[in-house]
């Protein structure tokens, strides 16, 4: 499928996976590394839709989700009942098929049993967005860290929301004591690598390159850089609100050009009216020179 097709069947699903993060999967998921792909937390199945259009023959996608089941603790049941209420199966099984062929590998379940269906070092790209809660996350981190084979790519959702403290948390304690290593990162998700992140920067920042609908910059953190993306901005002048503005700027200065020709007229009419009083107060006066030259050139009898 097409980036546009692909992109266009991504908007008709819920959820939140943005555009930029949509192309940075793209060019992650589209490396030389071979190996099979994991998301943990997949809710209606927005970004599963465009991992499952990037795996490969021979490749295994694995999806884990708690969907509509209970959490085992209180906490983390309180936290999907609260956020994912209208998540289900069915749901997530109905929008992936409406793009795929065949369903992913499923594991119903909390993402804590990830390992005993995904095998060490057999992973070559995985997405970590499940609980927000840090003990979960630390669990997940951990699993991923696992599962990934030498030179994987682990993506962090919700890394910086100020509703997620434990997804900061974990990542953060990740790459200071575990020797995660972060490539770059989004609005919304960390991208990483527990190896090193040094050729595989090099080879994004030359992508980026040719990317006009997304800008970048290179951070210097100590002995480190990091590179962050975005979505560009699309051009003030071609939304339809500027031209309305274009058209509202037209009608002022029709408006000031009436005016302006509607003033020199009151003072054409001023001046007329001017020159015909002039003319009235001397009408008796000719009228009455008239008469005596008249009587001036008569001769008399």
């Amino acid at each position: 499928m097409s980036e546009p097709s692909l992109t266009a069947a991504l908007e008709r699903i819920p959820g939140w996976f943005w555009p930029a993060d949509q192309r940075l999967f793209e060019w992650f998921l589209s490396g030389t590394v071979p190996g099979d792909v994991l998301e943990l937390g997949t809710y209606l199945g927005k970004s599963a839709v465009l991992i499952g259009a990037h795996v490969r023959e021979g490749e295994t996608f694995t999806v884990c989700d708690l969907f509509e089941s209970d959490a085992p603790e209180a906490d983390n049941n309180a936290e999907t009942t609260r956020s994912y209420s209208t998540l289900t199966r069915r749901q997530f099984e109905q929008n992936y098929l409406s793009i795929h062929d065949a369903l992913p590998e499923i594991v119903h379940g909390p993402t804590s049993i990830i390992l005993d269906h995904v095998k060490a070092d057999t992973c070559r790209f995985v997405h970590v967005d499940a609980s927000h809660l840090y003990t979960h996350v630390k669990g997940d981190v951990l699993a991923a860290r696992t599962v990934l084979k030498d030179g994987g790519i682990v993506v962090f959702d919700d890394y910086r929301s100020e509703h997620t403290p434990g997804v900061a948390l974990a990542v953060w304690e990740a790459v200071a004591g575990l020797g995660l290593a972060p490539i770059c990162i989004s609005s919304q998700k960390l991208y990483a690598t527990w190896g090193d992140p040094a050729p595989v920067q090099r080879r994004l920042l030359e992508w980026l390159e040719s990317r006009s609908g997304l800008w970048h910059t290179t951070d210097v953190l100590g002995d480190r850089e990091l590179v962050r993306v975005n979505q560009r901005k699309k051009p003030k002048s071609a939304s339809p609100e500027n031209g309305l503005d274009q058209l509202t700027a037209e009608l002022r200065r029709t408006t000031a050009e009436l005016k302006k020709v509607t003033a020199e007229s009151q003072n054409a009419v001023q001046a007329l009216k001017k020159a015909t009083r002039e003319v009235s107060l001397l009408g008796p006066v000719a009228h009455r020179a008239a008469g005596w030259l008249r009587r001036r050139s008569t001769p008399r009898k």
